[in-house]
């Protein structure tokens, strides 16, 4: 019923076998004929480097955090519980931890330019003491921020023992003996050994009021707290579309269209322009940055994709400023072949290093590629996720659907990618030679198993294998046999980075599957 990946025809004994999704949880699910508000839908979705923790960023500026569960039920971490062999619950669960409001909707007076408070992107940094440290951005500004809990500490009683107090008067303490005429009514003893002054207010007939002091205590309750600690500003004239952490844990990179900067975490007030693509002539503009991203373990490596289809990795220890790349990952178009909008489906939307470091995943508006860093002639990988689209170019470009920009994710062994379609589909591929994995599955609690045909053969070119895997040829209807509903189009993913798990954005709805 939920679940899918099973081929016609069976991958081989060497390949892993096709994963069997079924569906987990969803927060913000809505009801049938429930109108959702633009500032709820999802923009942004990040697992942290355990998976004990998901960020979600919406276009209303929030930042959501859900936090693990199930491995936390049997009283210890879930890598400790690993190595004891305890049996972990069937599949990973998360709970709503905290939300707080990091951008808000500003105005560019000089430039006379609204900036939107969406969350473009949310990045996870490394943890201390206790907290959690991410950072997100919107357009213009990026912000670092801290989330940790805190002890409640609550104003319990008043130090007032009613069986020992006198109407109004002082609470009596064992260790002295007071009369009522020991004291006049306006709190000044009327002995001289207590030691009081007198003083000039009116004193009451009905003696003295006692004095109530708080007793502050701390209780065990926490509360979570969100702190800025540094907001990186005034760096980009364009819109920011990446972020990325370095492995150094020190600094990170964000990229608009025409320039990449890097910034150390702990100097919001001066970043590095490592690249920049902005010739001297804007009208001799021929691509833009659309992300970027640091290499999980090199630091002095990362990659960048641009809207001509290209993929450059650079070395920042080469030069200051990274003007020539180490190596260029591109797919040269046939000639003759070229249309109207061959360079807007070429455009690369999102890329992703794999976790080893060795692959790069990219994906365009038709297709999924996966690339060697080690081979710049071609990918190794290409799956076809909008092919059934091709002749509805037309109609997408007028609607703008044609410029949606679509995330990819990889699984943490990286035997799998992932990839978001319309009608609120996504794809998994196994990306092993001998897989035959083409899964498509509506985000819905009852997800809808999609059969792919038998991809073609793999095809050799120059001695090196180059695989073309397709997903279901279905002439533009969705996973129920529906035509695509363009408006509902699911561009945010993510991987857990330690099992086969997917959070998926769908509008306002945060959907959770296992396999």
């Amino acid at each position: 019923m939920n679940g899918g990946g099973e081929d016609e025809v069976a991958p081989s004994a060497e390949s892993p076998h096709a994963l069997d999704w079924k569906f987990a949880q969803v927060f913000g699910e809505r009801t049938a004929g429930e109108e959702v508000q633009e500032v709820d839908i999802i923009s942004a979705i990040e697992f942290d480097r355990t998976g004990d923790y998901l960020a979600t960023g919406d276009r209303g500026g929030r930042v959501v955090l859900f936090e693990r569960t199930d491995n936390r039920d049997h009283g210890g971490h879930r890598r400790d519980l690993e190595r004891t062999d305890y049996p972990l619950s069937k599949h990973p669960e998360f709970r709503y931890k905290t939300e707080f409001q990091s951008h808000e909707p500003e105005f560019d007076y000089l430039k006379s330019l609204e900036i939107e408070e969406k969350i473009n992107k949310i990045r996870w940094c490394q943890t201390a003491n206790g907290a959690l440290f991410l950072l997100s951005t919107n357009d213009k500004t990026i912000k670092y921020w801290k989330v940790q809990e805190k002890k409640v500490k609550k104003v319990c009683s008043m130090n007032l023992d009613p069986s020992k107090a006198m109407g109004n008067g002082p609470v009596v303490s064992p260790s002295m003996s007071i009369s009522p005429k020991s004291h006049m009514a306006n709190g000044r003893c009327g002995e001289k050994s207590f030691g009081c002054s007198s003083n000039d207010f009116s004193i009451p007939s009905d003696g003295v009021p006692s004095l109530h002091l708080p007793v502050v205590v701390t209780s065990h309750e926490t509360s979570l707290m969100a702190r800025c600690r540094r907001i990186y500003a005034h760096a980009h004239d364009y819109h920011i579309n990446s972020i990325s952490n370095n492995s150094d844990g020190e600094t990170f990179i964000s990229a608009d269209d025409l320039r990449i900067n890097l910034w150390n975490l702990e100097i919001s007030n001066q970043s590095f322009n490592i690249v920049d693509v902005k010739p001297a002539n804007m009208e001799d503009l021929t691509e833009v940055i659309t992300s970027a991203e640091f290499h999980p373990t090199h630091c002095n490596t990362l990659a960048y994709s641009s809207s001509r289809g290209s993929i450059r990795l650079i070395d920042m220890r080469q030069s200051a400023l990274c003007d020539r790349h180490s190596k260029l990952f591109e797919v040269q178009e046939a000639s003759g072949s070229k249309s109207f909008f061959t360079e807007i489906i070429a455009s690369v939307s999102d890329i992703k290093f794999a976790k080893d470091g060795r692959h790069i995943l990219s994906r365009d508006y038709m297709t999924l590629k996966l690339w060697d860093i080690n081979m710049d002639s071609g990918p190794v990988a290409t799956f076809q996720v909008h092919e059934h689209l091709r002749p509805k170019l037309c109609d997408l470009y007028e609607n703008d659907s044609i410029f949606d920009k679509f995330e990819c994710c990889l699984s943490g062994d990286g035997l799998r990618v992932a990839t978001g379609s319309y009608s609120n589909v996504f794809r998994v591929f196994g990306c092993s030679q001998d897989s035959g994995e083409a899964t498509m599955l509506e985000a819905t609690k009852n997800p809808m198993k999609k059969q792919a045909p038998a991809p073609s053969k793999p095809s050799r070119s120059l001695g090196l294998t180059r695989v073309v895997r397709r997903g279901p040829e279905n002439s533009g209807v969705d996973a129920n046999g529906n035509p695509y509903d363009f408006t509902m189009k699911l561009l945010h993913l993510a991987w857990h980075p330690t099992e086969n798990s997917l959070a998926i954005a769908a509008s306002n709805s945060l959907y959770m599957y296992y396999a």
